[in-house]
């Protein structure tokens, strides 16, 4: 499925992203899901997928999550089904991120998925992300408020709601309309009818997620060794002060790990293209070899990067799932095409499929399980 999404991006950059809630009717045109419901339950059903069910019944909210055996259980009413990183998991719903990577693969998290009757939601509450909701199956209503400070509750210990809020967006969604939410607005979603929503979400690390990742970093790596030191020491009549010198001094060494480039980036590329979700691996077996994979290609065969894989490019640098892009010399513009596109064709290549350093990084990926033939 080929989505067109309609939308001004330098508008919408200008006079929205991360500033201001949008309702973009018919942002995809005739839409079609690209999952069932009934694959999304089964998809819910597995042990590597993060779902659950939350439920509002008699006045009060309860959340279970998956994977689930059954749903025999379930009301007519007042409950939905939601599903992470369905794009890793159902190669349709792949479709669905692609209109959005105009704001850059870095920042795209996952695409959510919720399947809910009517009455279903989740109550209301903040996003500390920038979310695009597609409207899929049937209808629902959705709310959006300032972003002014609200009070917060947990009415079930998986449940972060705020209190109620005045509406600057109050509409009923139908199949094709988008809602854009920035970071610190809140917004609540009840299904009208039986209903299926797509949730875009941007991946917005915290600075603690950040310095957490690099202090463990440096310990990997065995870096930042260095000790304190000062030659020119001042006494003072009080022992118990530290100087404001000192505390410079001090924030001077750990600012200078992080001004290092070949530090600073590598530690970055490494952190940013690790997948905050399970990723279905199954690297092949028997492995392939450079010669069955030139082959492959040159008969037509389409080779697919693995759903939801993030692959991306620091300062020149190339990193899969954590792990940097090694190879004597690399053929920038295939790996360019490699990282960037979905499905790879031999005429894409070109020359590339003549280059022995290249094809044996690309029949490693393979192996690894990141890219793959769909025999």
């Amino acid at each position: 499925m080929n989505y067109q999404l309609n939308i001004n991006w330098p508008d919408f950059i200008k006079n929205y992203w991360q500033k201001r809630p949008l309702l973009i009717k018919q942002g995809f045109t005739n839409f079609i899901d690209p999952i069932s419901a009934n694959d999304l339950a089964g998809l819910a059903m597995e042990d590597e997928v993060d779902s659950r069910l939350v439920s509002f019944q008699n006045g009060s909210w309860n959340v279970t999550h998956g994977p689930f055996d059954s749903y025999d259980q379930l009301a007519k009413t007042g409950w939905s089904l939601l599903v992470q990183a369905v794009n890793h998991w159902h190669y349709p719903s792949t479709a669905l991120i692609a209109p959005f990577r105009v704001l850059s693969d870095w920042r795209i998290d996952d695409l959510m998925v919720s399947y809910s009757v009517p009455a279903g939601g989740v109550g209301p509450h903040i996003d500390q992300y920038d979310v695009f909701i597609i409207q899929g199956l049937g209808r629902r209503h959705w709310r959006v408020g300032e972003k002014i400070a609200l009070k917060q509750h947990c009415p079930h210990p998986d449940l972060l709601q705020v209190e109620p809020f005045a509406a600057i967006i109050d509409k009923q969604l139908e199949p094709g309309d988008i809602l854009y939410i920035p970071p610190g607005f809140p917004h609540e979603g009840y299904s009208i009818e039986t209903s299926l929503n797509y949730s875009v979400g941007f991946r917005s690390p915290t600075s603690r997620e950040l310095f957490s990742s690099f202090a463990d970093y440096l310990i990997a790596n065995d870096l930042g060794n260095y000790h304190y030191s000062d030659p020119d020491i001042a006494t003072r009549d009080n022992p118990a002060m530290i100087l404001p010198t000192e505390l410079t001094e001090i924030q001077h060494i750990m600012q200078q790990l992080l001004a290092q480039p070949h530090i600073f980036n590598h530690w970055f590329g490494t952190f940013i293209s690790q997948s905050r979700h399970e990723l279905d691996i199954a690297p092949p077996e028997p492995s392939y070899t450079v010669e069955q994979v030139i082959q492959l290609l040159c008969q037509g065969n389409t080779l697919y990067k693995l759903n939801g894989l993030r692959t991306l490019n620091v300062a020149d640098q190339y990193f899969v799932n954590g792990e940097q892009l090694i190879s004597p010399k690399l053929n920038i513009t295939a790996i360019n095409i490699l990282c960037e596109k979905q499905e790879i064709h031999a005429d894409m290549l070109g020359n590339a499929l003549n280059d022995k350093d290249f094809m044996q990084l690309v029949t490693k990926l393979i192996n690894d399980g990141y890219w793959y033939f769909n025999d």
